[in-house]
């Protein structure tokens, strides 16, 4: 009898783990026919690849920037970037350039033997929350005080003379990134991420001959930690200009740019020294005041303008309106 009464509970424990096993089955034959319906694939998107950990994140309530986001656009060249021909076309458009597509490839190639094969991002103070602040040059940062909140910052990114000694109470001590490009070029620390915006090939040719040493074993200007070297993608250049300006001017600014790559790899951005001050007047902040009249040369300055206000008036970024 006492057998029996093993035997028979052995039977049940035998059924339990069949009915487990089939329930289990069945639990992810449902799962893997959702994986292929929209609504899981946006429920994936939405719980388990949104690390963002910041007291305002992008979301879904960001309408204006959802409207023409995409981040399957990298903002920075890597070595096994896919650019097309296409977007080459466009790129090498924007200024005077005689060599093909192969020898931008062949470029390309030689770049990556010296810089980093994928950009590289220091991890945040606070996990799950980088928050950026994008310095711009205008004369409305000076006498703002902001420099305490702008260093708060984990990274921080000046656009091409940007100047820090003497300023240091309207714009901050720290430097992370600095934006440039071959007439905007300057000597970094061996902290600072050189940002280049290429603008034909003889920039990324510059940056080669920049980084490589002589037979002297000293650099030729600007001298930059070549660990630290981002290149701004060509094909996102054209997504800015094209989906976000909607092909209006030649081609986007460099403060314009930079804010829309920093939308792309913060978590939270903060907006200062863009536009003119209180009285209208538009100038540098380390300048004597040039006046009230404002050209924007090639690009759609006040189209950008515009757009970054929407997103500021959306919350989606922090923005700075300075004195």
């Amino acid at each position: 009898m006492y057998l029996k009464g093993i035997d028979s509970h052995l039977r049940v424990l035998l059924r339990l783990k069949m009915c487990i096993f089939l329930l289990a089955v069945t639990t992810a034959g449902i799962f893997l026919a959702l994986l292929k319906s929209s609504e899981l694939t946006e429920w994936i998107q939405n719980n388990l690849q949104n690390t963002c950990q910041c007291v305002k994140c992008f979301s879904k309530e960001d309408e204006f920037l959802n409207r023409y986001l995409n981040r399957s656009i990298e903002p920075f060249l890597s070595a096994n970037a896919d650019l097309s021909e296409e977007e080459f076309k466009w790129w090498s458009h924007l200024q005077s350039n005689s060599h093909n597509f192969s020898y931008f490839k062949a470029t390309i190639k030689t770049l990556f033997k010296i810089i980093p094969p994928t950009p590289v991002f220091e991890k945040p103070q606070t996990e799950g929350c980088r928050t950026c602040a994008v310095v711009g040059n205008s004369i409305n940062l000076k006498g703002s005080h902001y420099g305490p909140l702008i260093d708060f910052q984990d990274v921080i990114i000046r656009i091409n003379y940007g100047r820090v000694k003497g300023y240091e109470q309207d714009v901050g001590a720290r430097t992370t990134h600095r934006v440039m490009y071959p007439e905007s070029g300057s000597t970094l620390d061996n902290t600072t991420h050189l940002v280049l915006f290429a603008f034909k090939i003889r920039d990324l040719e510059w940056l080669i001959k920049s980084l490589q040493t002589g037979i002297s074993g000293k650099q030729v200007k600007p001298r930059a930690n070549k660990n630290l070297v981002m290149v701004l993608n060509p094909a996102f250049m054209k997504y800015v200009h094209q989906s976000w300006l909607e092909s209006k001017g030649k081609y986007p600014s460099t403060g314009f740019m930079t804010l829309m790559a920093a939308i792309h790899f913060c978590d939270e951005v903060h907006v200062f020294g863009f536009g003119a001050d209180s009285s209208g007047s538009w100038s540098h902040y380390w300048e004597k005041m040039k006046g009230k009249n404002f050209k924007t040369g090639p690009h759609p300055g006040k189209q950008e303008y515009t757009i970054i206000h929407k997103l500021a008036a959306e919350k989606t970024i922090y923005f700075y309106n300075g004195v």
